[in-house]
């Protein structure tokens, strides 16, 4: 249940496997269902959702970080911070100006007039359109201009439009038109409600970008990010020049993905954190073959200002290079068909509550059965949900959750969380 006791907590994430403390999450709202076969591309979709097997599935996602953490759910935040006449406007007006500049003249709406439109809306009823779309009231029934304010379709992966990275948030700069605004909801949240330092690439290079799904604070002194369709190598250096201007020595372990097929748009799509000792990754990946031959794997290593750059075979040469010593657990166990398919399912993509306690998808069978051989337990959402069942009765876990309708949206458990803060 959606909690109405809105207070902020402490922002601060050092590693992807300390224990879990808070965490953000969209809950998909109406804005999955305003896709059709002909703007799912655009959306970013490769097909269009059941929202009443979504919610279902969500259901038992969220129930176990809520049994684990504590949970924000980003439109309640967002009302919460409504209530503030200036933030108000300014979201709005930023807002509309991101979608309708272009559009605006050629529909004969007024950017004032609609803004003024949006302003007398009830709070609740405003914090809603601004994820779920403003529908145009002249609309004919068949062209493209439904929206005056577009739906922010991927709104559910909170994880890509910005990035706990210790003390601060990065507000990632994302590759595509229709991911923008997200940004601009996430840069409210934390500048307003979480009162946190943000940062942000495109603000020192309009070409840089970052996102999410990329981007892993392995630890203290080192971050593992994915370059390619999302994150590009203007972002990547972004990030290096701010380290070397704040730390003395740290290390970002670079591994670069394929352009194509969708299934490999994030770092986060072939290698997550289990544990500090456990990874789950793509083998592929690993090996270099296939479609990650002659993709490189990059150490960068920061000392007293100074940035070097060498390549390394692999993302685990790099770690133990570093002194990280990880037993990899493969997406799909050990057949490359099967490592295929549940890739292409987001069955790398593990989000950890804590170190060796993970969840995950469980129609990714093959990828479980590996988990449960290296002693993972393997926990069922429905058991923890109803309460049959305590994770923290166990020192090494995974909890399973229903997905057939969520995956199909391009993401896994890691894509849908935001962590706001975990132990040290």
């Amino acid at each position: 249940m959606e909690s109405n006791q809105l207070i902020p907590c402490k922002v601060n994430v050092s590693s992807e496997t300390g224990r879990l403390r808070a965490v953000l999450l969209r809950r998909p709202g109406k804005e999955i269902e305003r896709m059709t076969p002909l703007n799912a591309a655009h959306a970013l979709y490769s097909d269009i959702l059941d929202k009443y097997t979504v919610d279902s599935e969500y259901a038992y996602f969220s129930g176990i970080l809520e049994k684990w953490t504590k949970v924000y759910y980003v439109r309640n935040v967002l009302e919460e911070l409504l209530k503030d006449e200036k933030v108000r406007e300014d979201l709005v007006r930023k807002s509309l100006h991101h979608d309708q500049s272009l559009r605006l003249s050629q529909l004969n709406v007024s950017e004032g007039k609609l803004t003024d439109q949006l302003l007398e809306l009830p709070l609740t009823e405003l914090a809603r359109v601004l994820i779920e779309g403003y529908e145009n009231p002249k609309w004919d029934g068949r062209s493209d201009d439904r929206y005056l304010l577009n739906p922010l379709y991927n709104l559910l992966f909170t994880r890509d439009a910005s990035s706990t990275i210790y003390n601060k948030v990065l507000i990632n700069s994302m590759s595509f038109e229709v991911r923008e605004r997200e940004s601009l909801i996430f840069d409210t949240i934390f500048k307003h409600f979480f009162k946190v330092e943000t940062m942000n690439a495109s603000s020192v290079d309009s070409r840089a970008r970052t996102e999410g799904g990329d981007v892993q604070i392995a630890s203290p002194d080192l971050l593992c990010l994915g370059y390619g369709i999302r994150t590009n190598s203007v972002g990547i250096e972004y990030l290096a020049d701010t380290f070397a201007k704040e730390r003395k020595k740290f290390h970002i372990l670079v591994q670069e993905l394929p352009l194509k097929p969708e299934s490999f748009i994030h770092l986060d799509m072939v290698f997550t954190f289990l544990g500090q000792h456990h990874c789950m990754a793509f083998e592929p990946m690993l090996k270099k073959q296939g479609l990650f031959a002659n993709k490189d794997t990059t150490l960068i290593t920061i000392d007293n200002g100074r940035i070097k750059y060498r390549r390394v075979n692999n993302i685990l040469e790099g770690l133990r290079k570093l002194g990280w010593e990880m037993d990899p657990v493969l997406c799909g166990g050990s057949d490359s068909w099967v490592q295929l398919r549940e890739q292409w399912h987001s069955g790398a993509n593990f989000f950890a509550l804590g170190d060796n306690k993970v969840m995950g998808y469980r129609r990714n069978t093959h990828t479980i059965d590996a988990l449960d051989k290296a002693g993972f337990t393997v926990l069922q959402a429905e058991d923890i949900v109803s309460g049959k069942i305590s994770m923290n009765d166990y020192e090494k876990f995974v909890a399973v959750f229903p997905g057939s309708e969520l995956p199909r949206a391009g993401g896994g458990a890691r894509c849908m969380t935001m962590p706001i803060l975990r132990e040290d």
